[in-house]
């Protein structure tokens, strides 16, 4: 079996590739996409790590499994044979809003918006939140320019849902309680 090397010094020049060969600059909008999601998923790594977490380690796997194959879909080239790599089914977007329900459930109504804060695995899901947040806005920036696929682009919005009310369940869990956002008047 051929040794697969992690350095290929085809970037070394301000270009990578594209799944299916085409090469593009490392700041197009396509790579900013599908890397965010790759800062996500690290983020989802972490907090599925805390021990606070273990009652949703499983699902935090789930969802990188799928989070991952949004980044490869992304990481196609425009005319590249998508057969090769897995799809994201709807099914994965309705599992979300299922888990969604099912914390939400547990939960007293949102009255105010929150400050992030309170425990750590409370603000790992809300940076969760955020860079996915961001992720769906390069995503819907690229399908601009480009198709993306529907699927894609509802899942990172119900995922960006399901880490704010993750973190609302684990503050629940961890006794972190929650902080309202109190505007000062002037």
């Amino acid at each position: 079996m051929a040794e697969f090397k992690i350095y290929t010094k085809g970037g070394d020049r301000g270009e990578t590739s594209l799944i299916g060969g085409d090469r593009v600059p490392k700041d197009h909008i396509r790579i900013e996409a599908y890397g965010t999601l790759d800062e996500l998923n690290s983020f989802i790594g972490m907090l599925r790590d805390q021990p606070e977490a273990a009652s949703v380690r499983s699902e935090l796997i789930r969802i990188q499994q799928q989070v991952f194959t949004a980044e490869s879909r992304l990481a196609m080239g425009p005319g590249s044979n998508s057969d090769s790599l897995p799809g994201l089914p709807e099914t994965e977007v309705e599992f979300l809003e299922q888990q969604i329900d099912r914390m939400n459930e547990k939960l007293p109504p949102l009255t105010r918006f929150l400050l992030p804060g309170g425990h750590n695995v409370v603000s790992l899901a809300h940076i969760a939140r955020t860079v996915c947040r961001r992720g769906e806005r390069q995503i819907i920036s690229l399908s601009r320019e480009n198709p993306v696929e529907e699927v894609i682009l509802k899942y990172v919005n119900r995922l960006s849902d399901y880490f704010f009310v993750l973190s609302r369940y684990l503050a629940l869990e961890t006794n972190a309680g929650e902080t309202p956002w109190i505007p000062e008047e002037h």
